[in-house]
């Protein structure tokens, strides 16, 4: 027997499929197409264990749809740009270009090694000009919609990556979600995609994501955050100007006490101007000023405030309240002004508590009434509505629309729809990124770089600049330019484009990766797109799948596509964890690919990622697994050199009786059932257990005496096919030993016979008062009656009910049989 030398098949089968021009992706007419993709790495380092978990799902999917005759794109690219790169080089002491060009050469090493069927004639990075640009053309087209402008805003600011941070890219405590540093706020002017303009799109379309997680849903529905209300105007005292509030509890508008203002609000320092709490809300702001938006409004985050000396007259009952300023209320939200109606919202009523300011109870809960001055917290729920005019006495909910109507007749406010999401803020203070499209001239004004003059070149034989500030701004030969409309003196923007831009959009430019005139072939995309199946980590919920989505919805409304949502399905995979811990290299508990690919083999790699448990949960990493996966491939190895070549050479064996066969053609048909149906719904690791128990099956036919030989070629080589998706490349190499030609990835997915399939015999459980006392063997065909008689024949369950009355016997066809005494 020939020794199972992974490391010679290996390279041999990397090189005849290279040779052979395997897997590239041709339009076959007459067939349907499945795009599957993968999440597209940083290359940031080598590749690590998550990745090769990541696509070998994919890499499985892409297998099997091209068994089954589909027309497949399968691609492979680097999302190159961006701080997980440009930190990688400062931290190894190289330059961005060559340190992510070096590792983009180690990953693809891997990613071949490792077996991956990638149409590698369309492989992307998107720091190569070419790619990036095609995406300063989506940011000049975004430009002339409209759709990117330039602003002074609060910024989320990171110090140690030197950036700005949109809010996805901040954690829900205040941290940077590339390196954890407390982000901090600062007030910049930078650019922004008006993502808003899309909020109602983004969240309705969400309803035809059918092969979407819930959980991703669910996400995104509460990061657009759409809430029905009220625009409310209030009259303030002084002035008589009017000033918006935005309320979804119409409800307790007879409960305001005071009002608020962001401490950003342009009204705080017309009121303050010259006045006695000028000082005061100056030390306020002071304070502050290191708190970024997410500390401010966390629930347990101290209230605190200063009195603005004026007030506002209540619409509705024409009450007068005090204004204050609130750290907790921000600009960015709603009006930058809040309605504070302490007895039926916390954080208003932790202020009023601490100001010694009033409470009105306006919605009573049923039973026991609420006393304002005995009250510990707000009452949140819903209830009867009390000192509330002509409302008192009606249920809360029920009023809501009423309160609408009143506000709206007597001119008080109106009805309003409000969205939490904020536009994609996508500017970056540093170098390694795609450079923005925009030259500023004294005469002429912000001036877009000309469609002609693109890509504007990032300039790549560049020191870096020290604490990994961007050198851009001091790079006369990029800074200084002429202006495209006078041809005067001018600069260019310094900044850089947020690497989520450039993933916006790369699984169209797969389609036509190689296209010089245009972002990608609209007659291609049309044909393969949308992605029939997209792979990659529900941490991107809210940031590169939501801009995705909006992304793609641009391109339609350019008219260069005829969809709008970029992916069919989505799957998300769970974390690979390395005892019970997150894997990282401070930890040193990163688990390398290449080190198992040496010694164990590719493909044992592969099976065992593909075995530890269902993909979407999180798994921790074991060796022993690995060699686990390396003993069952060597197990398949003997099955076919050792135990079926032999018996198919020479005269053929004695028949034996016909059952045994029937009995091996039958767990051959279960299995390929099995597993087709396994694949398609993602439970790939009992996929690979039906593999296992049809090779235990093989083994016992051989051992147990007679084979057909017809039987057990059906057998074995249904073994290899079901296994090459998951293990290419001993599975090609044994075709090519065991099989009837060709290639065993070229070959038409197993089909299965209906009656072969349905097992002859059924197990069933045997209870006593719903607990099991028995399992008994019987036909497939068994009926009710006989069920009932083998039950009572059993004599683990008749030791239970001897000598008690039976009070009826429940029979659950081909499954159990229950005996209640």
């Amino acid at each position: 027997m020939p020794e199972y030398d992974h490391k010679a098949i290996e390279t041999k089968w990397i090189e005849r499929w290279k040779a052979e021009g395997a897997f590239r992706a041709e339009w076959a007419p007459g067939r349907e197409k499945k795009y599957v993709l993968v999440m597209f790495p940083y290359p940031s380092g080598q590749a690590h264990i998550g990745h090769v978990a990541n696509y070998s799902l994919g890499d499985v999917m892409a297998r099997y749809y091209r068994r089954k005759g589909y027309n497949v794109l399968h691609p492979i690219g680097y999302d190159a740009f961006g701080l997980p790169a440009e930190n990688a080089a400062i931290s190894s002491g190289l330059h961005p270009a060559k340190c992510t060009r070096d590792n983009i050469d180690l990953i693809t090493d891997d990613l071949k090694r490792l077996g991956y069927s990638y149409d590698w004639s369309r492989e992307i990075s998107t720091c190569e000009p070419e790619y990036y640009r095609w995406t300063q053309w989506f940011f000049l087209k975004m430009y002339e919609r409209g759709l990117a402008y330039k602003a002074d805003a609060i910024t989320n600011w990171c110090p140690s990556c030197g950036t700005v941070l949109a809010n996805e890219q901040v954690h829900a405590d205040g941290s940077c979600e590339r390196c954890g540093t407390q982000v901090v706020p600062r007030w910049l002017n930078q650019w922004f995609f008006k993502v808003t303009e899309y909020a109602e799109r983004l969240l309705d379309d969400m309803d035809r994501l059918e092969g979407w997680p819930e959980r991703v849903l669910t996400m995104q529905r509460n990061w657009i955050g759409k809430s029905r209300g009220a625009r409310v105007d209030f009259t303030l005292e002084s002035t008589g100007e009017k000033i918006s509030i935005y309320t979804t509890r119409p409800d307790t508008l007879y409960g305001v006490t005071f009002f608020l203002l962001a401490p950003e609000h342009p009204l705080v320092d017309v009121l303050v101007s010259g006045a006695e709490r000028e000082a005061d809300v100056a030390a306020f702001r002071e304070r502050l000023s290191q708190s970024t938006s997410f500390e401010r409004t966390a629930l347990e985050t101290e209230k605190d405030g200063v009195f603005l000396e004026d007030y506002v007259i209540n619409p509705v009952n024409g009450a007068r309240v005090p204004v204050h300023t609130a750290n907790f209320v921000l600009m960015e939200y709603g009006t930058g002004a809040v309605m504070a109606v302490p007895a039926h919202d916390q954080r208003d009523f932790e202020f009023a508590r601490k100001y010694d300011l009033p409470v009105t109870v306006v919605i009573q809960p049923p039973g026991n009434a609420l006393v304002a001055r005995e009250m510990t917290e707000a009452y949140e729920d819903p209830g009867v509505m009390v000192d509330s005019g002509e409302f008192d006495g009606a249920r809360s909910e029920q009023c809501k629309e009423a309160i609408c109507d009143m506000l709206e007749a007597n001119g008080w406010g109106e009805r309003a729809v409000n969205y939490r999401l904020r536009d994609w803020l996508v500017s970056r203070q540093r170098y390694w990124g795609t450079p923005i499209p925009i030259i500023y001239c004294d005469r002429c004004g912000t001036v877009p770089v000309p469609e002609e003059d693109l890509p504007v070149l990032l300039p790549e034989e560049m020191p870096l600049a020290d604490g990994g500030k961007s050198p851009l701004p001091l790079e006369e030969s990029f800074h200084n330019a002429a202006c495209p409309v006078c041809g005067g003196d001018a600069t260019r923007e310094t900044d850089t484009m947020d690497t989520f831009i450039d993933s916006s959009w790369y699984f169209f430019r797969y389609v036509s990766p190689r296209d010089r005139d245009a972002p990608f072939d609209s007659e291609n995309v049309r044909a393969w797109m949308p992605v029939d199946q997209y792979i990659g980590g529900i941490e991107h919920a809210i940031l590169h799948l939501l801009y995705a989505r909006f992304f793609t919805k641009v391109i339609y409304d350019l008219g260069m596509i005829d969809f709008d949502e970029p992916f069919e399905n989505l799957l998300c995979q769970g974390m690979i964890t390395k005892d019970g811990a997150k894997m990282s290299k401070s930890k040193g508990n990163v688990v390398a690919p290449g080190a198992y690919i040496d010694r164990l083999g590719a493909d044992a790699l592969r099976l065992y990622v593909l075995f530890m448990g269902p993909p979407e949960i999180s798994k921790d990493w074991s060796d022993a697994g690995v060699e686990g996966a390396r003993r069952f491939l060597s197990r398949v190895w003997r099955m076919v050199h050792e135990r079926f070549a032999p018996l198919m050479e020479g005269d053929a064996p004695p028949a034996g009786p016909a059952s045994r066969h029937r009995a091996m053609r039958s767990m051959t048909h279960r299995a390929i059932m099995n597993v087709t149906r396994d694949i398609e719904q993602f439970a790939f690791n009992t996929a690979v257990s039906f593999i296992m128990e049809l090779v235990n099956g093989v083994y016992h036919y051989i051992s147990d005496g007679a084979v057909d030989r017809e039987v057990l070629a059906e057998a074995v080589l249904a073994v290899l096919q079901l296994l090459s998706p998951f293990t290419p490349f001993i599975a090609e190499e044994l075709w090519s030993v065991a099989g009837t030609g060709g290639r065993v990835h070229e070959q038409p997915w197993p089909s299965w016979d209906e009656d072969l399939a349905r097992p002859e015999e059924v197990t069933l459980i045997i209870q006593v008062n719903g607990k099991v006392r028995d399992r008994v063997t019987v036909g497939v065909d068994i009926s009710k009656d006989e069920m009932k008689a083998r039950a009572l024949e059993c004599e683990n369950a008749l030791r239970y009910v001897e000598g008690k009355d039976i009070r009826k016997i429940i029979v659950v066809p081909g499954k159990l049989v229950n005996i209640v005494i």
